[in-house]
């Protein structure tokens, strides 16, 4: 198995998260087909009446009760033949193009990419711009969004050492995921750029600029060194 791609679960996955919540994993691979069978379990699992709410996130669903199920076991095996049943979501998307500004103070990483994948920033930056990339899901913090469609040259681990903070409109990779932060935090991505753009606002209805099922494209606004 090649060192920078996730394992698969071959059969779903649950952990109770206290007696409030559970988590549900997807078997199969990292793909908008497996995705787009959470986000219809997402729904399905709404309809319930011990579910409160129903968050999808990369691969997984986290269920919030609101009346948490007395029989647990049988709650998990509802949840387990919704998801046999095999149901997809297709999504009405939204298509948004991101200028972005490669490499710089604002891509610190950029250079190194290039190194660790034996291309050259001008490939990296090619390469990373040539997709369709969907928002798999939203969340880490508000606004944030986690794209699926990364080519397979640029997947790389995580960072060994942790970024304390990086800026908000901050591009990063890691693994097969790349994404822009919506604010400063602390990162153990890969950051190649920025973006001048805000992706959540409170004041904004809705306040994500994305959602789940939305396209991006990114777009060289430049190349710093």
């Amino acid at each position: 198995m090649n060192k920078n791609m996730p394992s698969i679960l071959q059969e779903p996955r649950v952990s109770l998260l206290g007696n409030t919540a559970l988590l549900f994993e997807a078997p199969g691979e990292f793909d908008l087909h497996t995705q787009m069978r959470i986000w219809a379990l997402a729904d399905q699992a709404m309809d319930w009446p011990s579910v409160g709410e129903a968050v999808p996130g990369m691969t997984n669903l986290m269920l919030i009760f609101s009346d948490p199920p007395r029989d647990i076991e049988a709650f998990e095996h509802k949840l387990f033949e919704a998801w046999a049943g095999g149901e997809e979501k297709e999504m009405k998307p939204r298509e948004i193009e991101i200028s972005i500004a490669y490499g710089g103070a604002g891509g610190p990483h950029l250079r190194e990419v290039a190194e660790n994948t034996g291309l050259s920033v001008a490939d990296v930056v090619k390469i990373h711009t040539a997709p369709a990339y969907t928002v798999y899901a939203v969340g880490s913090h508000a606004g944030y969004c986690y794209l699926g469609g990364l080519d397979s040259r640029l997947f790389l681990p995580r960072r060994k050492v942790p970024l304390v903070s990086i800026p908000g409109g901050s591009l990063s990779i890691a693994g097969m995921q790349t994404g822009v932060s919506a604010s400063a935090g602390p990162s153990g991505w890969h950051t190649i750029g920025h973006a001048e753009i805000s992706f959540f606002n409170p004041e904004r209805r809705p306040p994500a600029l994305l959602g789940p099922g939305d396209i991006v494209h990114f777009k060289v606004e430049s190349i710093l060194s």
